[in-house]
C-alpha cells in the first residue's frame, strides 16, 4: 500500500503533528485527514510534481487496491462521501501550474508559496543579514520606477584572497616567532619560555609546518591571569603557549593585509599607523565642526562576550580555506586554565592577550562601524571604546537607544549602562583625555581626565615612598622611567593643562626632598647638610629646630627649598614633565583614508 502511494504521488506521505492521528490505520488502511496531506504541497511538489492544492485520496485511487480508502466508521464501513472526495490523483506527470501569491493582511510585499517553502527550509537568520546583490556596474537593484543608487564594490583583493591558505600561513612562522620573541611575553600553561622554544626552533618549525598542513595541530590551553583595572575591578588576560602564539601571529600576518584596507577610517584601535593620539585628533576635529555632545558607549566585557558563531561567519565571507577556518575555531575554543588549576571550557570570547585577538575584535566591530557610517553618524572608535558625536542632548539620547538596540540584537553584545552616558565631552573619559571648548577663544582643548590625574598621583606615591631604603639617584631613575612613558602618551595635552604639569613637577620634587631629609635622620645632620648646600646657618637651624615638625613638614620649609632647589634634582637627572611637554608640542593630525591606502 505504501509503495503504491509513493508511486502515484511521487513523495513520501507526511505525518501531521497537529492532531494525534496516524497516516495508516492498524489494518493497513490510509486514514485521510485535512492535516495529514497538507504539508505535501510545501515539501516536495512546489508546482512541479503536482498542483499546489492539497490532494485527497479516494476509493479506487490506488491501482490494484480493493480496500476502502477514506473516512470509515468503527465497523469499517465507509462514511458518507464529501464533496472533496470525488477527485482522483493523476497517473502521469502533470504540467506545472504557476502558484498564486498569498496576499498578506497588512502592509508589505507578498511572498509566493514556493518562496515561502524555501524560507521555511533554511536555517532562520535575520533578514538584514542577506547582502543585496551587486550588478556588474556597481549598483544595487532598486524597485521599479526609482533611480539606481551607486554603491562601492567590495574592496577585497581577490588575488590575495586566493593566497589566504594554510600553506601560506606556514611561510610566516619564522617571522611570527621573531615578533613573539620581541614582545618578551611570559610562558603559557606548559611552562616553556621563549628561550626554550628558541633552542629547539630548527627542529620545531618543520614539525609544526607538517602538522598544520595535515590539519592535526591542536592548540593548547590558555593561562588566565587577572590584572587590576584602572576604573576598579579586574581584567582577565589569556596567555597561550609560546608555540600557539607563534601560530596565531602567523595567521595574523596572513589575514591583516586582507582586512586592514577595508576597515573604517574612524577606527583607530590595534591598527598600523593609528593610535590613541590619532583617535583624539579626529575627535577634536569633529568637535570643531559643532558636534559638542557625545554618546559614550562602553561594551561590557567585550573580549569575553564575542560570539564565536558570528565571528566565524564573518571570517568565512573572505577566508575560503576551510582548514584555516577550522584552526581559528579550535584556537577560540581552547580551554582556560584558571589560577587555581581548574580548566574551564571556552564557548565565547577571544583571549585578550593573544596576537590574533586585536584583529578579530576589529573584524567583529567593523560591522558596527559600517552601521554607524550608514546612518551618517560622526564617531571615533578605539577597540571597544566608541564615542558618537551629535549636536544636542536630545539627539544623543535617541542615538543611544537605537545603537544600543543594534549592538544587543545584531552583534549579541552587552552595553555597560553604568559606564555609558550622553554628556558633554569635557565630562567624559576617553582614552585618558577629555575635550573642552575654551569659552573665550573658542578652541578645542585636549585635557587630562580626572581618572588620569588620579592614576598619576597614585603612581608617583608608589614610586617615592617615605621609607625608601635605596639611594636618591636610584629613586630618581625609577621615577624618570615612568615620567618619560607618561609624557610620551599624555604629551598631546594643550596649554590648558600647563599648570597641572607644573604642579606635578613640584609635587615630585617635594616627595624627593622628604626622602632626602629622611635619609639625613637627625635634625642636627639636616641642619648641617642644608648649610653646606648654601643655606644661611640662622635660617637652617631656625627652620629645623623651630618647633616639632614631621619629615613631610620639614621638606616644605624655606631652608629645604633653598638647599634642595630644583637645580639640585636636575643635576641628579630628574626629568621635568613641563619641559618635556614643551618639546612635544607638534600637532598630531588625524589620519585620512590616504594614510591607510594599501601599498
Amino acid at each position: 500500500m505504501r509503495a503504491c502511494l509513493v508511486e502515484v504521488i511521487g513523495v513520501q506521505p507526511s505525518r501531521t503533528k497537529v492532531k494525534r492521528r496516524k497516516a495508516f490505520s492498524e489494518g493497513g488502511e490510509l486514514a485521510v485527514s485535512s492535516n495529514a496531506l497538507f504539508p505535501l504541497a510545501l515539501r516536495e511538489g512546489i508546482g512541479d510534481e503536482m498542483d499546489a492544492k492539497s490532494v485527497d485520496l479516494t476509493r479506487g485511487a490506488l491501482p490494484g487496491s480493493t480496500r476502502v480508502v477514506g473516512c470509515t466508521t468503527r465497523e469499517g464501513k465507509p462514511t458518507a462521501r464529501q464533496s472533496n472526495e470525488n477527485r482522483a490523483v493523476p497517473n502521469g506527470r502533470r504540467k506545472s501550474v504557476p502558484t498564486r501569491e498569498i496576499k498578506p493582511l497588512g502592509l508589505g510585499k507578498a511572498v509566493p508559496v514556493n518562496e515561502q517553502a524555501v524560507q521555511l527550509a533554511l536555517p532562520f537568520d535575520p533578514a538584514e543579514l542577506a547582502a543585496p546583490a551587486v550588478s556588474d556596474a556597481g549598483t544595487v537593484p532598486q524597485p521599479w520606477g526609482s533611480d539606481p543608487v551607486a554603491v562601492p564594490l567590495p574592496k577585497d583583493n581577490y588575488e590575495y584572497v586566493t593566497l589566504v591558505t594554510m600553506e601560506s600561513a606556514t611561510r610566516f612562522l619564522t617571522m611570527a616567532f621573531q615578533n613573539v620573541a620581541s614582545n618578551k611575553g611570559a610562558a603559557g600553561p606548559d611552562g616553556r619560555s621563549i628561550e626554550e622554544v628558541r633552542k629547539h626552533l630548527p627542529r620545531l618549525l618543520p614539525k609544526l609546518t607538517k602538522e598544520l598542513l595535515k590539519g592535526t595541530y591542536q592548540p593548547g590551553n590558555i593561562r588566565r591571569v587577572w590584572i587590576p583595572k584602572g576604573g576598579g575591578g579586574q581584567r582577565g588576560l589569556g596567555i597561550p603557549n609560546v608555540v600557539d602564539r607563534v601560530v596565531a601571529e602567523a595567521i595574523r600576518l596572513l589575514l591583516e593585509p586582507l582586512y586592514e584596507p577595508t576597515f573604517h577610517d574612524q577606527s583607530h584601535g590595534f591598527r598600523p599607523g593609528r593610535s590613541c593620539h590619532t583617535a583624539i585628533a579626529q575627535a577634536k576635529s569633529i568637535m570643531e565642526e559643532g558636534y559638542e555632545w557625545v554618546v559614550d558607549l562602553d561594551l561590557e566585557k567585550f573580549f569575553d562576550r564575542v560570539n564565536h558563531q558570528r565571528l566565524m561567519a564573518r571570517l568565512a565571507e573572505r577566508v575560503k580555506d576551510r582548514q584555516l577556518l577550522a584552526l581559528i575555531n579550535r584556537m577560540l575554543k581552547a580551554g582556560v586554565v584558571m589560577p587555581d588549576g581548574v580548566v574551564v571550557s571556552n564557548e565565547e570570547g577571544v583571549p585578550q592577550g593573544g596576537p590574533l585577538s586585536p584583529l578579530l575584535s576589529n573584524v567583529v566591530l567593523d560591522e558596527l562601524d559600517t552601521e554607524l557610517a550608514r546612518r551618517g553618524h560622526r564617531f571615533v572608535r578605539y577597540a571597544d571604546d566608541c564615542n558618537i558625536y551629535v549636536r544636542s542632548e536630545r539627539a544623543g539620547k535617541r542615538v543611544m537607544e537605537s545603537v544600543k538596540l543594534f549592538i544587543e540584537k545584531r552583534l549579541r553584545l552587552n552595553v555597560n549602562e553604568k559606564k555609558s552616558a550622553v554628556a558633554r565631552p569635557e565630562e567624559r573619559h576617553f582614552l585618558g583625555f577629555r575635550l573642552r571648548r575654551d569659552p573665550l577663544e573658542g578652541e578645542i582643548g585636549v585635557l587630562l581626565s580626572k581618572r588620569s590625574k588620579e592614576r598619576l598621583a597614585t603612581r608617583i606615591q608608589e614610586l617615592t615612598p617615605r621609607n625608601w631604603g635605596k639611594s636618591l639617584r636610584e629613586c630618581i631613575r625609577q621615577v624618570n622611567g615612568y615620567l618619560k612613558g607618561w609624557i610620551g602618551f599624555f604629551g598631546i595635552c594643550t596649554a590648558g593643562e600647563e599648570q597641572t604639569l607644573q604642579y606635578v613637577d613640584g609635587h615630585i620634587r617635594r616627595r624627593l626632598r622628604a626622602i632626602q631629609v629622611k635619609h639625613w635622620k637627625s635634625k642636627r645632620t639636616i641642619a648641617i647638610r642644608l648649610v653646606r648646600l648654601g643655606v644661611k646657618a640662622k635660617t637652617a637651624w631656625g627652620n629645623v629646630y623651630g618647633g616639632r615638625k614631621s619629615i613631610w613638614a620639614l621638606s616644605a620649609c624655606s631652608a629645604a627649598n633653598r638647599g634642595l632647589r630644583n637645580a639640585y634634582f636636575a643635576e641628579r637627572g630628574l626629568v621635568s614633565v613641563e619641559d618635556r611637554w614643551r618639546l612635544k608640542q607638534p600637532c598630531i593630525v588625524a589620519p585620512g583614508p590616504e594614510v591607510m591606502a594599501p601599498g
